[in-house]
């Protein structure tokens, strides 16, 4: 069943993060390892600044592919992370029931590698009725060519693709609102907290 689309915001999104593990990003070569934990740790980070619920998953962590990430395991605070052997993690039923229990339809997810352990939730989150959407610049994949036919496939079957900060600001949806400079802090984008530090001296 699909949904007309509507807008994400606090009250609706939570935030599925998957399979950010250190043996899985030894793979990456779409971007650079730093950028990636640099991204996904702002994606966690302004979550929790805007209250957005956060779902975890690993796979195979004990005997494949390792823990999560420190930096990221660090960002969200010792929140439970569970393991699953499936590799589409929506076939994992304590996954899916924890994304039901957040009571929000739309998803916002990030995964490694992008092509399988973030779109294959997405495209069975969308099959029940999910708005999910993914933060490619979380991700990461293990080639230029994986992807770009993730990329293709997904625009194929029309879900949608953005980046970790403009979904975050998005969300925040106004910079007068007092969380900005946290959101902004949180997304690490530094310009923007200095500008708004400037801001704030000269109203004094």
């Amino acid at each position: 069943m699909q949904t007309q689309r509507t807008r994400m915001t606090r009250d609706n999104t939570a935030v599925l993060l998957i399979d950010h593990q250190v043996g899985l990003m030894t793979g990456v070569r779409d971007m650079t390892v730093s950028d990636l934990k640099h991204n996904v740790v702002g994606l966690a980070k302004a979550a929790k600044v805007l209250g957005l619920p956060i779902v975890a998953v690993t796979t195979a962590r004990d005997s494949m592919w390792g823990p999560t990430a420190s930096e990221l395991k660090e960002a969200l605070g010792g929140g439970e992370i569970m393991d699953r052997s499936t590799v589409n993690a929506w076939d994992y039923p304590p996954f899916v029931e924890a994304v039901k229990a957040t009571k929000r339809d739309h998803l916002i997810i990030a995964g490694l590698s992008f092509e399988v352990c973030a779109s294959l939730p997405a495209i069975s989150a969308r099959e029940e009725g999910y708005q999910p959407i993914i933060a490619i610049d979380a991700c990461g994949t293990f080639s230029t060519a994986k992807r770009e036919a993730g990329i293709a496939r997904l625009t194929t079957l029309g879900i949608e693709i953005s980046d970790y900060a403009t979904l975050m600001v998005e969300i925040m949806g106004d910079n007068a609102d007092p969380k900005a400079l946290d959101v902004y802090a949180a997304l690490d984008m530094p310009f923007a907290v200095l500008m708004g530090q400037v801001a704030g001296a000269l109203s004094r």
